[in-house]
């Protein structure tokens, strides 16, 4: 077959790593793949590297293209242009599938796709619901009204793509009720496939990246509490209710570390912050780092006792899972596909979204009960293993892309 995943940027990302899975493993199995993306920029890092230096063992790699107007902000004259661009593409290139991840390249992707499809050859289209375009409303009046006119628009928008494709794939059950309680698509269009990860990196320490090894290069010590975030210093990941939940825990308890793994654009908003509360030296930031291998996040998600992810939008974070299969406990909000994985008191801790208070009472718990957290991180170590391994990902997708397919010719 030949395949063209379109994603908005390709950045160090969850939706953007399972992407380029995707695309790896599809190429190993002798399909002909085609990655196209936007422009990449900002302080978030790049998968582009990568992808470029992917060969198999025959020497098939991945195609890229750079759609000079697919971009993240709403812009209808450059959104215009894109859709014009991944048209001129998609004849060019005249897939047999089209899979679209993110929401701006999935609703210009699905557009161009159908309808290039209608006027030449036919293709299945995909799309993946990696997480909810839709932001919590909070704030003052004036920002709740913003916050409710953007999601109002993005339902609107989401429904418009629905009509346009044969196939919505959810990386969580949380993804397809709340799409379908917003009225987008239809039920029989919907169908989970979990987000797949290189498992082994987290499952078995590489060399020179064991918890002791890792702990040492972070200066950490043997008994220093470990409280870890791996996200990008951004809006809505959290990083600032830490600090309101436990900023007065780390100064009673010196040997308490927080240890964020990631950058971003609040990056010097949020070490201003810490400074400001006192807690420079309990905060360890590692900046971007790669995915796997020396220095990577399995070996820093190793050196945790806790991985804390109160995140406010997500489709299934693949950080908890990852924290997980390398046996560390989970503590997270409760909001779309997180209770799916992170299950209270039996894979981890689940507190409800902005519960500052409940964050911090599930963190000290933890804390103070070592064999429980262990049990747990066991526990969920093993639900882990097959569900999220890449293999199982692109296994389960050559299956949907063959049920899209035999749709194609007759939804079109």
């Amino acid at each position: 077959m030949r395949i063209l995943h379109i994603s908005t940027r390709l950045i160090l990302g969850g939706s953007q790593e399972n992407t380029v899975l995707s695309c790896e493993g599809q190429a190993r199995r002798g399909h002909e793949v085609h990655l196209a993306f936007g422009p990449i920029y900002g302080p978030e890092g790049s998968l582009l590297e990568r992808v470029r230096s992917f060969r198999t063992p025959d020497g098939r790699a991945i195609t890229t293209h750079v759609v000079p107007h697919l971009i993240r902000e709403v812009s209808p004259i450059a959104d215009l242009r894109c859709y014009r661009e991944l048209r001129a593409l998609l004849a060019r290139l005249k897939p047999d599938v089209v899979h679209t991840h993110s929401s701006k390249a999935g609703i210009l992707g699905r557009a161009a796709a159908w309808n290039e499809g209608t006027a030449g050859r036919l293709w299945a289209v995909l799309h993946t619901i990696h997480g909810p375009p839709f932001m919590p409303v909070e704030g003052g009046p004036l920002h709740q009204a913003k916050v409710r006119l953007n999601n109002l628009r993005y339902t609107h928008a989401e429904r418009f793509a629905a009509r346009r494709c044969h196939t919505i794939i959810s990386v969580a059950d949380a993804m397809t009720r709340e799409f379908l309680r917003r009225g987008i698509g239809r039920p029989e269009q919907y169908t989970t496939v979990n987000s797949g990860m290189e498992t082994e990196a987290f499952l078995t320490p590489a060399p020179g990246e064991s918890r002791a090894e890792v702990r040492a290069r972070l200066s950490l010590r043997e008994n220093d509490f470990v409280i870890g975030t791996v996200a990008r210093l951004a809006q809505h990941k959290g990083h600032d209710d830490l600090l309101d939940a436990l900023g007065d825990d780390l100064k009673k308890h010196p040997d308490w570390r927080l240890l964020w793994v990631g950058d971003g654009w609040w990056r010097d908003r949020l070490l201003a912050r810490v400074n400001d509360l006192g807690l420079t030296g309990q905060v360890i930031t590692t900046g971007l780092v790669p995915p796997s291998g020396q220095g990577g996040v399995p070996g820093l998600i190793r050196a945790m006792d806790v991985l804390a992810h109160p995140s406010y939008r997500e489709g299934l974070p693949r950080t908890v899972p990852q924290a997980l299969l390398c046996s560390v406990c989970p503590v997270a909000y409760d909001v779309d596909g997180t209770g799916e994985v992170c299950r209270d008191m039996l894979t981890g801790r689940l507190v409800p979204a902005g519960d500052r208070a409940a964050l911090r009472q599930a963190i000290v718990w933890l804390a103070e009960h070592p064999r429980e957290r262990q049990e747990m991180a066991l526990r969920g170590r093993e639900d882990c293993r097959h569900r999220f391994s890449a293999q199982t990902m692109v296994d389960e997708l050559e299956k949907v892309y063959a049920r899209a397919l035999e749709l194609s010719k007759t939804c079109h």
